[in-house]
């Protein structure tokens, strides 16, 4: 019986590599399956992200374009803006520098003289200037998103009336302050002239670091706009956040007084890294740390592009929520 046995075991052998090769093909096959479906997915994810962006670029060029169309229109409003704010008023436009420039005299007291803020981040240079370089472009910032956030609100028989681009009222909004920055920004040049602060061609970086400040803007003017004439909530939500932002943004100390376990929020926060870089180059005469600047202007396009998205879905039913 031993050769019988060692039959039965032969067989039983074969039988069981069999088996478990069927299983090694059947677990193969599972988890390649697994793996193309994944796969499949996975591409089937990008080619609609790439779907959605591409729609994105190609509402934002429209957008773009019927602007240009209605630029007569962008004008008149940006005009109208600035006119009505100080019409009947006696001193007029000299509230545009008078504002900004009383802010800048209290605070610098405030400051510089009760709490002794260090402005060693520059070098030696007067608090009220070091102040005013930063407290001018978050001004801009802060009185933007304020008055954009209500321009639709504002704007209600215009919007059931007249068909435009609805983006010409918050870009209205946002060029006209941009007009009050630049008859303010004379404070600050007469300023550096007095005190005799010397300027370099970095200076010249002003420009695209005020550029992506005002990407920047722009992207949080269209969601806040957009989102207030849904929820009227929205504008005092706003101002509670300005009024916490600017104490997390360097505005009234330097950049070197953030301790360095929060310098990542530091860094993820587009206006504490543009209000930094207006004083490396205008104050410190050097370059604007080149990393921050790179991610502040990622940051910011990623929220004109969101802000956009949310602004054209919502545009549709924008007539019913006046």
């Amino acid at each position: 019986m031993p050769g019988v046995t060692n039959g039965v075991r032969v067989k039983f052998s074969s039988f069981q590599s069999l088996v478990n090769c069927y299983k090694d093909q059947s677990h193969k096959k599972v988890f390649g399956d697994k793996i193309f479906r994944t796969i499949k997915a996975s591409t089937c994810f990008q080619n609609q992200s790439w779907m959605v962006y591409n729609e994105l670029m190609l509402a934002i060029v429209k957008e773009i374009r019927d602007i240009i169309k209605w630029r007569e229109l962008l004008a008149q409003m940006v005009g109208r803006e600035v006119k009505a704010r100080y019409k009947q008023s006696i001193l007029g436009y000299f509230w545009i520098i008078l504002n900004p420039l009383a802010q800048m005299l209290v605070m610098s007291f405030a400051f510089s003289i009760i709490l002794r803020i260090p402005t060693n981040a520059t070098g030696n240079i007067p608090y009220s200037v070091f102040l005013f370089v930063a407290l001018l472009p978050w001004t801009l910032f802060a009185n933007s998103l304020s008055s954009a956030c209500s321009s639709l609100v504002n704007s209600a028989s215009l919007i059931t009336k007249v068909y435009f681009p609805r983006t010409i009222l918050v870009l209205s909004t946002v060029s006209a302050k941009m007009i009050d920055f630049a008859l303010a920004l004379s404070v600050l040049v007469i300023y550096m002239i007095v005190y005799q602060l010397p300027v370099t061609l970095n200076i010249l970086w002003v420009i695209p670091i005020f550029l992506i400040q005002q990407i920047f803007t722009m992207g949080l003017s269209l969601f806040f706009a957009a989102a207030n004439l849904l929820y009227r909530d929205i504008q005092y939500l706003l101002s509670l956040l300005l009024v916490l932002w600017m104490y997390v943004t360097p505005v009234i100390y330097p950049a070197d007084l953030v301790p360095e376990k929060y310098q990542l929020v530091f860094q993820l926060n587009p206006m504490a890294v543009i209000i930094n870089a207006y004083r490396q180059t205008v104050l410190g005469g050097g370059m604007p740390n080149l990393l921050s600047i790179s991610i502040a202007l990622a940051v910011s396009l990623l929220v004109l592009l969101i802000g956009f998205a949310y602004f054209k879905s919502r545009e549709k039913i924008f007539s019913d929520n006046i």
